[in-house]
């Protein structure tokens, strides 16, 4: 794949690795105290009382560090037009303090747009991993990508 990404570049069937990041006590308190203060992801104490038995970040934390390795890995450096939206959001495991979550993307279909042939679409399953290969969020969505010029 090039430096710089077109809709070309994406081929179905294809998978990429993105990137990792670790998720820190602090940035799981932080956020959930923001965007979805429940006690499991705020206080400790009764998180630990919980049926997760500990800390646990926001599903959508992990959501919004999967969106992050996405712009840092390819889109900040692509012909990207935004998404109608995504499909499918999967929590599938607690991510946890110090967990490190590693993003992949399945390029699952992609389309020429017939009413605008300057774009395309392309359809993709992003599947994000702790450092023990669980499997902890899987997500669908579309990308609306220019072609090249």
């Amino acid at each position: 794949m090039s430096t710089f990404y077109y809709w070309e570049d994406f081929t179905a069937g294809s998978t990429f690795t993105l990137g990792e990041r670790i998720v820190t006590e602090e940035e799981i308190i932080a956020f959930a105290k923001q965007f979805d203060p429940q006690p499991f992801h705020i206080n400790k104490e009764a998180a630990a009382a919980s049926h997760f038995g500990g800390l646990v970040a926001s599903g959508w934390h992990t959501a919004a560090i999967t969106m992050r390795i996405m712009v840092d890995e390819y889109l900040a450096n692509s012909s990207s037009m935004g998404s109608p939206g995504i499909d499918n959001l999967r929590w599938l495991k607690p991510v946890r303090p110090g967990d490190t979550l590693k993003v992949s993307m399945d390029i699952v279909s992609t389309r020429a747009s017939q009413s605008r042939p300057n774009m395309g679409t392309v359809n993709s399953l992003w599947r994000v991993h702790n450092q023990h290969g669980e499997e902890v969020m899987t997500m669908e969505g579309v990308t609306m990508f220019g072609r090249r010029p």
